[in-house]
């Protein structure tokens, strides 16, 4: 599933400076288990957030995904939790093991280019919409 890019920027407040990301957004049931599912590839600049109802334990899978992923965590007030690897094709379950509001997934290996770790804000208008300030779910990718 392709989906649209957001007209806003994604941007992860990491300490040194801003690091803007044009995002796809899985705000539902259906777009969320599919997720990056099937893709080849993405440009670097490109991700997909995940946007759940709540603030909940949430893990993924990369059983039908062909690209490596960084895996970010985010709670409900827009700080990462935690940023795990996504291999390709795995069907291992991936969960930082304490709840999450938000998942943004980018290019393996993006978050350590950019300077992007656990506690940097992230931020972006449907974040603030849906509870950021600055159950258990699945999903297959």
């Amino acid at each position: 599933m392709l989906l649209p890019i957001d007209t806003a920027p994604l941007v992860i407040v990491t300490k040194s400076g801003a690091r803007a990301f044009n995002i796809e957004i899985a705000d539902d049931a259906v777009k969320r288990s599919a997720g990056l599912m099937y893709r080849q590839s993405m440009p670097d600049d490109r991700g997909m957030l995940f946007i759940f109802e709540e603030a909940r334990p949430v893990s993924f899978w990369m059983k039908n995904t062909p690209m490596a992923l960084d895996l970010l965590f985010i709670a409900e007030d827009g700080r990462i939790v935690s940023i795990l690897p996504g291999e390709p094709f795995s069907p291992a379950i991936i969960s930082p093991g304490e709840p999450a509001r938000y998942v943004l997934e980018l290019k393996a290996g993006t978050a350590e280019r950019e300077g992007v770790t656990e506690g940097d804000l992230v931020e972006h208008p449907r974040m603030k919409a849906t509870g950021a300030t600055g159950g258990s779910s699945s999903r297959g990718g």
